[in-house]
């Protein structure tokens, strides 16, 4: 494989690119989480298609290469939740402009920089139950896009003329950025603690959802105690967001979640049912969990999920999920009563209760 195209086939002719990409792993939907999903995007329709079209417009470039790899992680069946909660929040208080659309297509873009560089750094080739754009175009190229929908969003974000949502957005690329780094430190690191883990947790994944939320509150003219509390909101079901995802790692299989399980172990990642597995197991199970964090080693996926089992860290770890949801759920008594702010609520559920 060619470091820079990977397995794809450079055509001379329209300088663009053609890999081989094959679709037939996107992973089946659990179809309750489904039903609950579409019943929550039926209120947002028109919003939703506004930036489905907005998005396909900036993707826009001269070059290729970016139309194609940009479209390939846009379009490969993601849940889109940061851009629909921030839909949902301006309409549950009652905007009447057309900035939303823009900011949900800037948070989906940011989004979707991080999954192209993370990839990268993980050495992750599936996701979503497909191929990842690093797996078939090569890391320079997933970087070099990634770089790309970030300066795109950036460019987006001038043309609103607001100091404020300019301000926002720059703290949180700039929060999502020391997360990963702190995740980085982390990896391999089996005496990672809980706090650690819990810090770059609210900065690398939480932080986005926070600002979903928070934005439109913002460009809604809310109260400051109402942004506040969709800030609040956005954060803490962020944080029980990812929770969610490291006990899937765990429990679920490989088809539910579109990517290989233990996936999180393979690279080495000391998440939450690990660390409590450590910290409450038995000397043997401390040693298995300690050697495969430090190795990165997928082969003692089945010692360790026993281990993980035998000490209840599932559970443990599904427990705070739990109680963070609940402290978000508690900031949404601040908007008005709504479909929209019941839509928020299915949304938290849909977050903790989730298989995908």
């Amino acid at each position: 494989m060619h470091p820079e195209v990977g397995q794809g086939k450079f055509i001379a002719s329209n300088n663009s690119y053609a890999p081989n990409i094959s679709m037939h792993n996107a992973r089946p939907k659990n179809s309750l989480n489904d039903n609950k999903l579409t019943e929550i995007q039926a209120l947002i329709t028109d919003e939703r298609r506004s930036v489905d079209q907005l998005i396909t417009q900036s993707l826009h470039s001269e070059v290729e290469l970016i139309n194609q790899l940009g479209h390939y992680i846009v379009d490969s069946g993601g849940k889109r939740l940061r851009p629909m909660l921030l839909l949902l929040t301006a309409r549950a208080f009652n905007y009447q402009g057309d900035h939303h659309i823009s900011l949900a297509t800037i948070i989906e873009f940011i989004h979707t920089a991080t999954l192209l560089h993370d990839d990268v750094v993980d050495n992750s080739l599936l996701r979503r139950g497909a191929e990842t754009a690093n797996a078939i175009w090569g890391d320079q190229a997933s970087v070099l896009v990634g770089d790309f929908l970030y300066s795109r969003a950036f460019e987006m974000m001038v043309s609103l003329d607001n100091m404020r949502v300019m301000e926002m957005m720059s703290h949180t690329t700039n929060t999502i950025a020391e997360g990963e780094v702190m995740q980085l430190l982390n990896s391999r690191n089996p005496d990672t603690s809980e706090a650690s883990y819990m810090a770059a947790n609210r900065c690398k994944t939480a932080k986005l959802f926070e600002s979903a939320t928070q934005l439109g509150a913002v460009i809604s003219n809310s109260s400051q105690q109402q942004e506040r509390a969709m800030a609040d909101f956005g954060l803490h079901l962020g944080i029980a967001y990812q929770l969610i995802d490291d006990v899937l790692d765990y429990s679920a299989t490989a088809e539910e979640m579109g990517k290989n399980v233990g996936d999180d172990l393979a690279e080495g990642k000391p998440t939450l049912p690990l660390i409590y597995a450590m910290r409450t197991g038995t000397q043997q199970q401390r040693e298995t969990i300690r050697n495969a964090i430090i190795k990165g080693d997928r082969n003692q996926i089945d010692l360790v999920s026993e281990a993980i089992t035998a000490t209840g860290s599932i559970d443990y770890t599904a427990e705070i999920a739990r109680n963070q949801a609940e402290i978000a759920r508690k900031a949404l008594s601040h908007l008005p009563d709504t479909p929209f702010r019941s839509a928020l609520n299915e949304t938290l559920n849909f977050c903790v209760e989730r298989r995908y």
